[in-house]
């Protein structure tokens, strides 16, 4: 029988009213969130179950340590303002939807990145949450990061993130055009009762891609592929994200990579 993961041995022993549970890699007796409550602080020790979003954790350390959802940026949304949550990849389409955003809505954007908690890389991307770190200073965005554990509910490990912006109002995505991840996050957060009011936005849903290349191009920022199908020999990673690229694309392929053909990382000065 396959041993349970520690995320389910501690929801496991917080239904119980435990204050500790046996971790099944280290053999140690590890706090469960209801044991480090009882301390009424964060201890700055970068705790698995850490119900206080890391707040005593250096902020330099924060991308290499936290379990829990935390700010991973010194810049903060304005006070008595509505937020929008937006869904940051560190990728091209997010980059764009955060861009969209600014021209056109009056709330604070917030960014969120999940990423692998164990390995501290972005899924998909496949570049470590440090870099996500740096993008946000480049925009002096708000960035709030989500360590994924394998063995929890997606939409739980967001939770602790809207802990710590209660005038969260609405959640933004990068998705342009796939029907099949507009329609998992509409039913997906429907669902769940914390997310349920909340309004969705997908700044560039069906968007002209000559539109957005346009937009990106105004930006300045530069774009490189991050993460490459193997079926494409004619692009390779670090290769720059244009219109020269998308012209050595075979016929079929999506020219902004929806498909998988490709993943990107934008660089911003």
């Amino acid at each position: 029988m396959t041993q349970p993961e520690y995320w389910t041995l501690h929801e496991e022993a917080c239904a119980r009213g435990e204050l500790t549970y046996l971790d099944p890699e280290t053999g140690y007796q590890v706090f469960t969130r209801l044991g480090l409550l009882e301390r009424d602080q964060c201890c700055g020790a970068g705790c698995r179950h850490c119900p206080f979003g890391h707040e005593r954790v250096a902020l330099a350390k924060r991308a290499g340590s936290i379990q829990q959802a935390a700010w991973l940026s010194e810049a903060r949304p304005e006070l008595g303002k509505p937020i929008t949550l937006v869904f940051w990849s560190g990728g091209k389409d997010s980059f764009l939807a955060y861009r969209a955003l600014s021209r056109t809505s009056d709330n604070n954007l917030v960014l969120v990145t999940t990423f692998d908690a164990r390995s501290r890389i972005i899924a998909h991307q496949e570049f470590p949450i440090d870099e996500v770190v740096t993008q946000a200073k480049a925009l002096n965005a708000p960035l709030i990061g989500v360590p994924l554990h394998s063995d929890k509910d997606y939409l739980d490990h967001l939770l602790p993130a809207l802990e710590l912006v209660p005038g969260c109002d609405t959640l933004a995505f990068g998705d342009l055009h796939l029907e099949h991840i507009r329609d998992w996050r509409v039913d997906a957060f429907a669902k769940h009762e914390r997310t349920a009011a909340l309004n969705l936005s997908f700044p560039l849903w069906h968007v002209d891609y000559d539109a957005l290349l346009a937009d990106l191009e105004a930006s300045g920022a530069q774009v490189h592929l991050s993460a490459v199908s193997p079926d494409l020999p004619m692009i390779a990673v670090g290769d720059r994200f244009d219109r020269d690229l998308i012209a050595r694309l075979p016929s079929g392929s999506d020219a902004f990579g929806e498909n998988g053909e490709f993943h990107t990382k934008v660089v911003l000065s």
